[in-house]
């Protein structure tokens, strides 16, 4: 009796030579001398969480030849609900979520190069992290870093991909420095903290996530192509009630970012930057002075005070009802304080010197 043969197996003496991405060579706008651009492409992921994991997933799917994936924080277990590429063991592993990627994708596609980056993004370093790229893909969730993104592509003449996922509404508006409008064209000003809405504060159906990252994978191949059919809209949807829009943009005349090159949010000022985590009874502090901390010294001093728990990208402890961890980039979150005069002295009693 014979073996049934599925649709994708191959029991032919040259099954070796069947290329990994024969299905997707077939599509007649990529071909073989499109999947060999994808193959020479290089990606940046700003941001791992839900948008970013599909991101990432079907980019090393696709066999974008170099991804370079950059993100602050670590995994925690409400993230499973919709963060594709992470498990219960990764957050047992306290792994970062750049690192848990990474490792995942290597055993998705072990032909390409993938770079774990465990920085927060700012005005210090942003043009470092995406000069030389061919895209940088939005996966993060909040405007001031789109807002930083845009300048810096803007500057460096890089195409991007902003993206957004809320509740059960996405969008993704396709960014080409020099064609088209910019993002400060649509939204001159960012949103303020206390009217953004956030997945913490109103939630996120994980099929939001899918369709909005899916446009953003779309629109990036196609770029790498050289594809002239790009998005030239706002691309909005309501998953739920499955509405899809697509809204004009339109190129202002008078951008600050686009037109006058006024780059005010790469211009920073470098301190201790202090800002509140929505819906994380959290704040965040980030010393923009110093580039990376010593773990083990610091392990040393805490450990004479508090029970620590660290690991190479991070150190954990509790003192005075707080929950702090610190990152290897020095980056410091305070679990259980809400003011930012109390947080800095917190901070400064307990990691400032």
């Amino acid at each position: 009796m014979e073996d049934n043969v599925g649709a994708d197996q191959c029991v032919c003496p040259n099954k070796k030579m069947i290329s990994r991405y024969s299905r997707q060579e077939l599509l007649s706008m990529i071909g073989k001398e499109g999947q060999e651009k994808i193959s020479k492409g290089k990606v940046v992921i700003i941001g791992c969480g839900a948008l970013g994991t599909h991101i990432a997933n079907g980019l090393a799917r696709a066999g974008i030849g170099n991804i370079r994936i950059i993100d602050r924080d670590f995994i925690e277990l409400h993230n499973l609900q919709r963060q594709i590429l992470f498990t219960e063991e990764d957050i047992k592993k306290e792994l970062p979520k750049a690192v848990a990627a990474k490792e995942h994708l290597e055993k998705i596609n072990s032909e390409i190069n993938i770079e774990a980056t465990v920085r927060d993004v700012n005005f210090t370093n942003i043009e470092k992290f995406i000069k030389g790229f061919d895209v940088v893909v939005d996966g993060t969730d909040n405007f001031s870093t789109r807002y930083l993104i845009n300048e810096a592509c803007d500057k460096l003449s890089i195409p991007w991909i902003y993206g957004g996922a809320i509740s059960t509404y996405g969008m993704s508006l396709t960014i080409v420095p020099g064609k088209t409008p910019c993002l400060a064209c649509n939204f001159p000003l960012i949103p303020s903290p206390d009217l953004a809405l956030t997945c913490d504060t109103s939630g996120v159906l994980s099929s939001t996530v899918s369709i909005a990252a899916s446009v953003q994978l779309s629109e990036t191949l196609k770029i790498l192509t050289g594809s002239s059919d790009l998005n030239k809209t706002l691309f909005s949807f309501d998953v739920w009630s499955l509405r899809f829009h697509n809204f004009e943009t339109k190129k202002n005349p008078e951008c600050s970012i686009c037109v006058k090159k006024e780059y005010k949010l790469l211009k920073g000022d470098k301190g201790l930057s202090i800002s509140n985590l929505c819906g994380q009874d959290s704040i965040q502090l980030i010393d923009l002075k110093q580039d990376g901390i010593d773990l083990k010294l610091l392990e040393e001093r805490i450990s004479k005070f508090s029970n620590v728990k660290a690991n190479k990208f991070l150190l954990k402890f509790s003192v005075d009802s707080k929950d702090v961890t610190v990152f290897k980039d020095g980056r410091t979150i305070i679990k259980g304080i809400i003011d930012q005069v109390e947080a800095k002295t917190f901070y400064n009693k307990y990691l400032g010197g």
